[in-house]
């Protein structure tokens, strides 16, 4: 299974395409983050940010789109520009058809170290421990992207199929 994981952000927004499958070794395709000036109009912004990803699209043709969920917090103008390139991001990847899901930021950090409440750094240098790479991703939106697909890969396949078995029994996941 190959993932796109996206941490959105209006400023950076952290890409991250994980290559591999639960029980075995996982690989870096690619990672990368889309920069966009402060002082560019918040549309200018959101076009920049639709055609890295579409570009990452095009290049990798993942299987599957794993997005940051936005949680609230205190800054309102981070939390709109956040909420708006995942929303980008999601437009992106149902344009497609490809399947995308929401994964929370302390069940990324879950995921990769074992604590939903690691810092930026466990999370860092254990994505660097999972993917075999010789240095941690920087900055680190981009960590954070690859902690997303690899987080995916480890839970979204499982997650899908729980999904799909309560669908074919005509009930609804919580």
């Amino acid at each position: 299974m190959r993932v796109l994981g996206i941490d959105p952000g209006l400023t950076r927004c952290g890409l991250g395409v994980v290559e591999g499958s639960i029980g075995r070794p996982l690989g870096l395709v690619d990672v990368g983050v889309v920069r966009t000036p402060s002082a560019w109009s918040v549309p200018e912004r959101l076009v920049f940010i639709e055609k890295g990803i579409e570009a990452r699209l095009d290049e990798h043709a993942p299987d599957a789109v794993a997005i940051e969920r936005i949680f609230a917090r205190s800054d309102v103008s981070t939390i709109m520009g956040t909420a708006q390139a995942a929303g980008i991001a999601m437009v992106c990847a149902a344009r497609r058809g490809l399947p995308v899901a929401l994964h929370t930021p302390s069940e990324v950090k879950a995921a990769v170290s074992g604590n939903g409440r690691a810092d930026k750094a466990q999370v860092g240098a254990m994505v660097t421990r999972i993917l075999r790479l010789d240095a941690m991703p920087k900055p680190a939106d981009a960590a954070d992207a690859l902690a997303l697909a690899i987080t995916h890969i480890w839970r979204g396949g499982s997650q899908a199929r729980i999904e799909a078995a309560l669908a074919a029994a005509g009930r609804k996941a919580r």
